[in-house]
């Protein structure tokens, strides 16, 4: 499921664990001399790859070091940082990290970290493969597994991936753990040790919180939804009757490419791959405007929803007449579209699970690449409506 704090935690710097922010600067980056900008302003603008974001860091001089992650390609690519006076190009490969320091007023340090978005390949948690992990699909969409915290407590989390990281809700991590250390966590056979929780104030419904698609990264995962099964692989499995798509990164965020026609035009974007989310279609709210969805479409109803912090939105849901997407095409898909505009300053679409699980689907995060197949849930009804 899509949520605000999905967005920070994608965006602010990864976790850093306590023993490396007690090192100093210098031994935290090692002795050699370091490259060195100027600004005056705390405000950087950065080129990811050619994607540029005005003003889209802050410096932080007590963070040691603030860390950006590099929208995630498994290509080489450059990205360059952009204070009021200077600017460092540094060429991003995967697995890779690069420190500078970026001086501001002549007298803060502000250690920086450049690091990509696919890890290095020893980072990458212990798997026993095949493993196949059941799960159940909820009344709201969610793909809910069984989580066992310290090798006792057992929780319930959907995986979204949509979402990175491992998050708990944090009424149940303080009712279940309160100061307690979590030592370990296995979904599966996969048993990660301290592994770093994040906590959330909202999920997919009835569930104690979720994982990201980045805990199964270099790995192969099969969703089998006429099963019921999760299967994580080290090698890509059978994809015989499947449709492979490119899996596209885009903010951090798995997408596809998909088009809905609206009278003679078709509009082509990106959508998140949003299994954590109960509805079918989501539009950013510019994107729909550009071609008058809201107008143009069948109204099936108006709602108000309210986010993790109680703010509210309108949302109206309309009938597409079609939706194509990785050569398939659905009819009369209802598609939720919010009256505000995107908070996060780019667009974003969204496939949710009521769409997505009428499909077998394979996401093969060692290529990114995804893969289709139609299942026994591609003729039922959809839950917000639609059809003639």
């Amino acid at each position: 499921m899509f949520t605000f704090d999905t967005v920070l935690t994608r965006f602010i710097k990864p976790y850093i664990s306590m023993l490396l922010l007690l090192l100093p600067a210098a031994q935290l980056f090692g002795q050699s001399r370091l490259p060195v900008i100027k600004a005056t302003s705390e405000k950087v603008s950065i080129n990811d790859g050619g994607v540029f974001g005005k003003n889209s860091w802050r410096l932080s001089p007590k963070a040691r070091p603030d860390i950006y992650t590099a929208d995630r390609t498994r290509q080489t690519k450059w990205v360059t940082f952009y204070t009021d006076i200077d600017s460092i190009r540094v060429k991003v490969k995967p697995g890779h990290n690069y420190d500078f320091i970026i001086l501001l007023n002549g007298k803060d340090s502000c250690y920086t970290r450049l690091s990509s978005a696919i890890p290095p390949e020893s980072s990458s948690p212990g798997y026993s493969s095949p493993d196949t992990i059941p799960f159940r699909l909820t009344a709201y969409n969610a793909i809910a597994i069984k989580a066992v915290v310290n090798g006792t407590d057992t929780l319930n989390l959907h995986f979204d991936a949509s979402s990175s990281g491992i998050h708990f809700l944090a009424a149940v991590k303080a009712r279940k753990f309160g100061p307690k250390k979590i030592s370990s966590l296995q979904i599966g056979h996969m048993l990660l040790h301290d592994p770093s929780i994040s906590t959330t104030n909202a999920t997919a419904q009835e569930m104690d919180g979720r994982i990201g698609f980045d805990v199964f990264e270099g790995k192969q995962v099969e969703l089998n939804y006429d099963k019921h099964i999760l299967v994580v692989n080290s090698h890509l499995p059978g994809t015989e009757g499947y449709v492979r798509s490119k899996l596209i990164f885009s903010n951090g965020f798995p997408c596809v490419k998909g088009s809905i026609k609206a009278g003679q035009q078709i509009y082509t974007g990106l959508f998140t791959l949003d299994n954590g989310s109960a509805a079918a279609l989501a539009l950013d709210s510019g994107w729909a405007a550009k071609a008058n969805i809201a107008g143009q479409f069948k109204l099936i109803r108006s709602s108000v929803i309210r986010d993790a912090n109680g703010k509210k939105y309108e949302t109206r849901i309309v009938q597409a007449p079609a939706f194509n997407f990785s050569k398939f095409e659905l009819k009369d898909v209802p598609a939720t579209i919010f009256a505000s505009h995107t908070p996060f300053g780019f667009e974003m679409n969204f496939l949710g699970n009521d769409l997505m699980k009428r499909f077998n689907i394979i996401l093969d995060f060692k290529n990114d690449f995804i893969y289709f197949k139609e299942n026994q849930l591609f003729n039922i009804a959809y839950r917000d409506g639609g059809g003639s």
